[in-house]
């Protein structure tokens, strides 16, 4: 009889549930701030990027969204958290590296380069006992950028002809002091590599090892970031990974770039590789305190105006390592970018850290108009992720 009442019971419920009304089968409407987030990749795509990704970190858990396409050739999807190039989001690393050093009491940011580095920065009108590490870390020391000298031509048979070519630090501000500087040290601001290839030859001569060692012991090991390396001079990007395009010339071909240019792809201003995950989660890490203690990490938010041009929002201010841009929704948001030839990286968080957004974007054009455009799709992604706009 309890067998008989089973199969009478089970044959009732399979008669409700068919009577129900279909709608009750279909899958759930994603979120709001799912859907914005991918309308707002979309964008980015019609924009004219070849490959779009993007994650979100917040306190309900991870959003991502994709558009494009990660290689061009097969038609394959962009990879999900597939590993990125970093680019100059190496910085914000390495300045995190010697603000800890500054917290240890081996250095002071009020120290100039020659005291540490004496007679490396010197030569015409460059010199080093007026120039700070606060002025390194901040843009405000001057000094020229020494990546025209290593990409003097720009267009693709150059990218092809120097891309394996290798520069030691050394050699490389060499190459930079023997231009005037820009403006007297603390005078002004603008953005120089030359900067954080020196922030990385302090850490070395203070320490004995490399920022690459540096880095990895005092921020990759203690928040288990497994898929993030600072790889030097190796070449290879590890899969899964989308490609990357570059336009050289406006109105001409997208080459695949996906090879780094080691010239200025090889150090500490630009080398480091990772995920979205794990970029988000390091960002996550600084703003709420777990790298740096509280005056170290005010220090790092202070900073100073930028011109509003170029991926520079107005309002931004340059602190140490880490820029502060103002978000539509009030307060601002802390991060960093990074671009090389093919991509364009950008990294942000809430001032808490409780909220996280990486977006990746595959190809880059020649064309100013398109650029722009692509560059407002991109501010208007990482201000609506992390508004929690809808």
């Amino acid at each position: 009889m309890t067998a008989l009442r089973y199969r009478i019971s089970t044959a009732a419920l399979a008669l409700t549930v068919a009577l129900l009304p279909s709608v009750a089968a279909t899958a759930p409407r994603p979120p709001a701030a799912a859907r914005t987030l991918q309308r707002d990749a979309e964008a980015l795509r019609d924009a004219g990027v070849t490959g779009v990704a993007v994650r979100v970190d917040g306190p309900r858990g991870a959003l991502t969204a994709r558009a494009g396409v990660g290689d061009p050739t097969t038609g394959g999807p962009v990879p999900v958290d597939g590993y990125l190039r970093l680019g100059s989001t190496t910085k914000t690393f390495v300045a995190t590296v010697l603000l800890q050093l500054v917290g240890e009491g081996k250095l002071s940011l009020d120290a100039t380069v020659e005291e540490v580095l004496p007679g490396v920065v010197h030569g015409a009108g460059n010199d080093g006992r007026a120039i700070t590490l606060r002025d390194l870390l901040r843009h405000t020391s001057g000094l020229p950028d020494y990546v025209y000298d290593v990409f003097p031509d720009p267009g693709a048979p150059t990218y092809f002809a120097q891309r394996w070519r290798s520069y030691r630090p050394a050699e490389l501000v060499a190459l930079a002091v023997r231009h005037e500087p820009v403006f007297p040290p603390g005078k002004g601001w603008a953005y120089s590599n030359t900067n954080y290839v020196l922030a990385a030859m302090v850490i070395e001569r203070v320490t004995g090892r490399t920022w690459e060692q540096q880095v990895r012991e005092r921020i990759l090991r203690p928040l288990g970031l497994r898929h993030t390396d600072a790889p030097g001079t190796r070449s290879a990007l590890p899969g899964p990974h989308a490609r990357n395009r570059q336009q050289f010339t406006e109105g001409g071909p997208l080459f695949d770039t996906t090879v780094p240019y080691r010239p200025f792809d090889s150090g500490a201003d630009g080398s480091m590789t990772g995920t979205a995950r794990e970029l988000n989660r390091f960002f996550a890490a600084l703003a709420g305190g777990e790298l740096l203690e509280p005056a170290q990490l005010a220090e790092m938010r202070a900073g100073v105006p930028v011109p509003s041009e170029g991926e520079y929002p107005k309002g931004t201010r340059d602190g140490l390592g880490l820029f502060t841009t103002p978000l539509s929704c009030g307060g601002s948001y802390l991060g960093h970018g990074g671009s090389g030839f093919g991509y364009v990286v950008r990294a942000a968080t809430t001032e808490d850290g409780r909220r996280t957004v990486t977006v990746s974007a595959h190809s880059r054009s020649a064309d100013p108009e398109a650029t722009a455009r692509q560059e407002q799709a991109l501010r208007d992604l990482v201000d609506h992720a992390l508004c929690g706009r809808s």
